[in-house]
Order: structure tokens, then C-alpha cells, then sequence
């Protein structure tokens, strides 16, 4: 007689989760993947050489104040905590980048998971985002968008645990993260708009129009923008002016030119696939916050749509720059991972494929210059290359010259100089702009100066004995991207705008 067939089942002990064990394997490997990656974005801040802009900021980094001409001073403050902690390299000036990558991007797992529930929707947002290659770069530079989008993130998940948690204390945290933001980049507005908006359309929020912890939590975000406005209103609100004049640019008969150089360039720099996950997330979630009033699904549009009409219509008269649309990419991230349907779903692997591959191009190029590509189609080289062989050269012709100082007009080239120069050597930052920094004004001695200036120009008239002595370029490929005529002056230093820049080892 055959002996009967057991089947041993295995059945998971009393209080065993199995759901939470996936969960937590899942974590894991998130976690394990982001901690590689951060490690990626940390070697290629401190190989890529700085950008002009990026040794703009980190002047502002060595002469601390509640505002500046082009921004608010969150950069400023990022850039000095790293330097302080890792030195003036490029790796201290662009410390916080990878991490608050690393950090806002479990911020936004967390959101989604919250926002999106049962969909497993914190994985596929976190990877979304990872994989565009505005956000990718961002990580790894040191501009105003990179606290920006921290910050903006911050604000995200903070607005989805309130609406988890019903806890009013949440309005708090929103208003700390909201006043942060603005304190990056003026573009943060459009968060304080956003969640207005989504407040009034929604109409089982609009109770908290009568919470005091709402109104608590915008006075915290005023405070923490307040010293930017008294900064302004102390300097004839430059800042203010500057930016807000952006707005008054009509051109429109290049109208259609802007609109295609936006939408092409976002389809670019957010990777194709992703793009189309990120457009298909938004309308979807525009769909469901119209039909069902859905405070989740309304929360997503309002931090996207609102952005996305202002840089239209901003793209009717001007060029909308490629990183300013980066705020709205937590919030589209998140809705293209609510995305349902088998065409959506089977898209997501290749298109995360594709934008890791492409951002780690960008990061094999800026960190080593090693791909074959031709200088001038190079935007990596245009920005990042020639940089220490122009100061070299710069500084060979001082040599020559005798001269105990150098000067350029052009903001970013005087930086560059400032952080690669010897330390004995005066550089000169020239023009206005530099009159609004805590910054010594250059002694009136009588001494001999280098002047940097594009080609055609000349000395200005108040420079005494100018003498244009040669040219000096910045090559990349073995091409030149950049020239300037040089200047020798002597004679008393005139009362131009003019202030001496910290030097790389300055304290």
C-alpha cells in the first residue's frame, strides 16, 4: 500500500508580518542603493572643478549677509557649513548637495507612501526622481536650486503627513520648510501659491483657514524670510527689482521658439521616458482631483500645475533657463508613480534605465572630461573646463607684468581668479554688484593692475595709463571657449565699484 503524500505547509508564526517583511527587504535595498549613490554624487562633487557661478556662491559664502543682488542667502549658508567642515575645495562647496539628495529623496518615498497609499508608490517616486538628470546634477553642483528642491521636498512630505495625520501641529513644520524655500530662491512663492490653492479648491480643507496653527505656521515661514526683506528694503530692494523685472521681458515674436525651448529642454533634462511618466502622473492626478476632489491627488496638481502655467506663460516673451521647472518635478514624481495600467507600469524600468545611464554620462564627463565629445556641443566643458589653465596663464602674465593685482567685470571669471590665484595677489571684483557685498574696498595706492575684459572692450576711462598687453583664453578639447583681452594698468587705482574677493585660503 503507497504511503499517502504529505504536503508540509508553511504557515508564518503568530504575529509574523509578512507584508511588513517585504516592506522592510524593499527598505533595504532602497536605502542600500541611495547610500551607493550618494557615494557616486560625493566623488564626482569633488573631482568636477567648479563653475563660475558655483565660485560666485561660495563669495558669497565668505562675506555672510541676510541677502545678495541675485538671491536670497541659503547658498551662502549651505556652502559655508560645508567648507567648514570639508575644506574650500570643490567638495566643501558642494558638501550638502549629495546629502540633502539622499535625505529629500526619503523624504519623498515617505510622501508618496503617505499620499498614495497601498500602491507601493514610494519606491517608483523616489526612482522617478533619481533618475532625471536636472535632479541628478543638482546633487552634485552647488547653486540656489539645490536648497530650493531640498527644502521644496521637505514642504511636500511635511503637507503629506499633515493630511495622514489630521494633526494640526503639521501647519508648523509647513511653514518652517515654506520660509526656507524662500529664503533659497525666490521661485518659492510658487509653493506658498500652491498650497493657497489647494486649500481653496478642496472643500473639506478649508476648515483650516480657521486654525491658529495654520497661521502660526505661515508666521514661522515670514520670520524665516524676514531678514531677506529687511536686507532689501536696506539696499533699494535690488534683489527684489532685479528678479521681479524678469516678468516685464515681451518678445513676443519669439514666442514659439521659448515654448519649444522649454518643453524640449525639459523633455531632455528630465529624460524622455521620465518626462512622459511625469506629464501622464499630472494629468492623471488632475483628473481624480477634478472628478473626486481627491485632497491628495489636488495637492500634486496644486504643486505643479500653478508652476508649470506661470513658466508658460513666462516663455510667451523670455527664455525659461532649464533648472527652473525642478521644483515641480517631487510633486510629478509622485503622481507618475499613482500611475495604474499596464502601459504605464512596464515603462517604468526602462525609463529609470535610461535616465540613470544618461545622468552617470554627465558624471563620467564632469568629473574627467573623458568622453570624445567636441568642446563647443559639450555643456559640461562650456561651464567647467580650462578654468585652473586660464588662472595659470592669468597669473604668468602678472608675473611678467609686475603687477600686484587683478581685476575682471565679468562676476564669475573674477571668482574663478579669486579661488585659484596666489594668495599674495589682490583680485578685484568690478561693477556695481559688488558694492551690495560685506567686502573690503580695494586701497587707493598707487600699483599696477591686469585687466580681464571680453574681446572689443576696453579699459574704462578711469583706469590711468591702460595698455591692452595680450590675450588670454580658456580651452577645452583643445579649442577655445572662452576669451579675454588683457589690460595693463598703473597708476592709483580709481573709485570704480570694485571690491577685494576672499581668496581660496582666506579664513
Amino acid at each position: 500500500m503507497a504511503e499517502p503524500v504529505r504536503i508540509r505547509v508553511s504557515v508564518p508564526a503568530a504575529g509574523t508580518n509578512v507584508a511588513g517583511t517585504s516592506a522592510a527587504r524593499t527598505s533595504a535595498v532602497l536605502l542600500s542603493a541611495l547610500a551607493a549613490l550618494t557615494i557616486v554624487r560625493l566623488v564626482v562633487a569633488a573631482a568636477a572643478p567648479l563653475a563660475p557661478d558655483e565660485a560666485y556662491y561660495w563669495v558669497f559664502s565668505r562675506a555672510l549677509a541676510p541677502g545678495y543682488l541675485d538671491h536670497p542667502p541659503m547658498v551662502a549658508l549651505w556652502i559655508r557649513a560645508g567648507t567648514d567642515l570639508a575644506g574650500q575645495g570643490a567638495l566643501g562647496v558642494r558638501l550638502f548637495g549629495p546629502l540633502a539628495g539622499a535625505i529629500g529623496t526619503l523624504l519623498l518615498y515617505d510622501a508618496a507612501e503617505l499620499l498614495l497609499p497601498a500602491r507601493s508608490a514610494g519606491v517608483s517616486a523616489a526612482l522617478c526622481l533619481n533618475a532625471t538628470l536636472l535632479f541628478g546634477v543638482g546633487t552634485v553642483v552647488m547653486t540656489p536650486d539645490t536648497p530650493l528642491l531640498f527644502f521644496w521636498t521637505a514642504c511636500l512630505w511635511a503637507l503629506a503627513r499633515l493630511l495622514h495625520s489630521d494633526r494640526p501641529a503639521w501647519w508648523l513644520a509647513i511653514g518652517l520648510f515654506a520660509g526656507l524655500a524662500l529664503a533659497s530662491k525666490y521661485t518659492a512663492a510658487l509653493l506658498w501659491l500652491g498650497i493657497g490653492l489647494w486649500l481653496l479648491a478642496i472643500p473639506a480643507l478649508r476648515r483650516w483657514w480657521r486654525s491658529p496653527a495654520l497661521w502660526a505656521g505661515a508666521l514661522i515661514g515670514a520670520l524665516v524670510f524676514l531678514p531677506v526683506v529687511l536686507w532689501n528694503a536696506d539696499h533699494g530692494w535690488v534683489s527684489f527689482l532685479r528678479q521681479g523685472g524678469r516678468v516685464e521681458a515681451w518678445h513676443p515674436a519669439r514666442a514659439v521658439q521659448f515654448v519649444g525651448e522649454l518643453i524640449g529642454g525639459q523633455f531632455g533634462l528630465a529624460t524622455p521616458i521620465v518626462f512622459l511618466l511625469l506629464v501622464a502622473g499630472v494629468a492623471s492626478a488632475g483628473r481624480r482631483a477634478w472628478r473626486e476632489r481627491d485632497p491628495a491627488a489636488a495637492l500634486l496638481c496644486a504643486l505643479t500645475l500653478p508652476g508649470a502655467a506661470v513658466f508658460f506663460q513666462h516663455a510667451l516673451g523670455d527664455r525659461v533657463q532649464g533648472n527652473w521647472p525642478a521644483i515641480l518635478y517631487p510633486a510629478a514624481a509622485i503622481a507618475a508613480a499613482g500611475l495604474e495600467g499596464q502601459r504605464w507600469t512596464r515603462l517604468r524600468t526602462p525609463a529609470v534605465a535610461l535616465g540613470l545611464a544618461m545622468t552617470l554620462l554627465v558624471y563620467v564627463q564632469a568629473a574627467t572630461s573623458a568622453l570624445p565629445l567636441p568642446a563647443r556641443a559639450d555643456p559640461i566643458a562650456r561651464q567647467l573646463a580650462g578654468w585652473p589653465d586660464l588662472v595659470r596663464s592669468v597669473n604668468a602674465l602678472r608675473v611678467q607684468q609686475a603687477a600686484e593685482c587683478v581685476a575682471s567685470d565679468e562676476y564669475g571669471t573674477a571668482a574663478e581668479l579669486a579661488r585659484g590665484l596666489p594668495k599674495n595677489v589682490t583680485v578685484l571684483g568690478e561693477g556695481p554688484r559688488w558694492r551690495l557685498f560685506s567686502l573690503p574696498a580695494p586701497a587707493r595706492g598707487t600699483r599696477a593692475c591686469l585687466l580681464l575684459r571680453r574681446p572689443g572692450d576696453v579699459a574704462p576711462a578711469e583706469w590711468k595709463d591702460a595698455e591692452r598687453i595680450g590675450a588670454v583664453a580658456r580651452y577645452g578639447q583643445g579649442r577655445a571657449l572662452q576669451q579675454f583681452s588683457v589690460w595693463r594698468v598703473a597708476g592709483p587705482l580709481p573709485a570704480l565699484p570694485a571690491a577685494v574677493l576672499p581668496h581660496r585660503s582666506s579664513p
